[in-house]
C-alpha cells in the first residue's frame, strides 16, 4: 500500500527561507532542515543558499554519500506538487481576420463615445439658431 505524503507547492516552500524555518527541495521532495543547519558538514550557509528553492542541482554537484542520502529521510516532510497550475489571467483572443470595417467600428464605438456626436449636434443647432436670428 503506497504511503501518502503531504504535497506542497513551490510557492509554499519558498516561504520557509530563514535560519529559523528552513526548507529545501531536492528531487521533488521537501525537507525541513532547520534542526540540521548546525550539524551540516558543509556548514549552515550551504543549506541557507538553497532554502525555499529547488536545490537538486547543488545537492547533486556536492557528491553526497549514501549515508547523507539516508540521513535526509529523517527530515522529509512532503513532496513537491508537480500538478500545480499557475494563475494565468484569461486573455481575449483577437485575430486580424476578425477586423471590422470602418462603419462597424464607428457604430461599435458610438455607444461608448456618445458625448462627441451629441456635442456636435448641439453646437450645430446653436450656430443655426444664431444665424437665423441675424437674418
Amino acid at each position: 500500500m503506497p504511503t501518502l505524503t503531504k504535497l506542497y507547492s513551490m510557492k509554499e516552500a519558498a516561504l520557509h527561507n530563514t535560519p529559523d524555518d528552513c526548507w529545501i527541495v531536492v528531487d521533488g521532495k521537501i525537507y525541513d532542515v532547520t534542526k540540521y543547519l548546525e550539524d551540516h558538514p558543509g556548514g549552515a550557509d550551504v543549506l541557507l543558499e538553497v532554502t525555499g528553492k529547488d536545490g537538486t542541482e547543488e545537492f547533486d554537484d556536492a557528491g553526497h554519500s549514501k549515508d547523507a542520502k539516508e540521513l535526509m529521510k529523517d527530515y522529509f516532510i512532503g513532496e513537491l506538487d508537480l500538478d500545480e497550475t499557475p494563475d494565468i489571467p484569461e486573455l481575449e483572443v483577437y485575430r486580424k481576420d476578425q477586423d471590422m470595417d470602418f462603419a462597424s467600428k464607428l457604430l461599435a464605438n458610438a455607444g461608448q463615445y456618445w458625448a462627441i456626436p451629441v456635442a456636435a449636434v448641439g453646437i450645430s443647432a446653436v450656430v443655426a439658431i444664431l444665424y437665423a436670428r441675424k437674418k
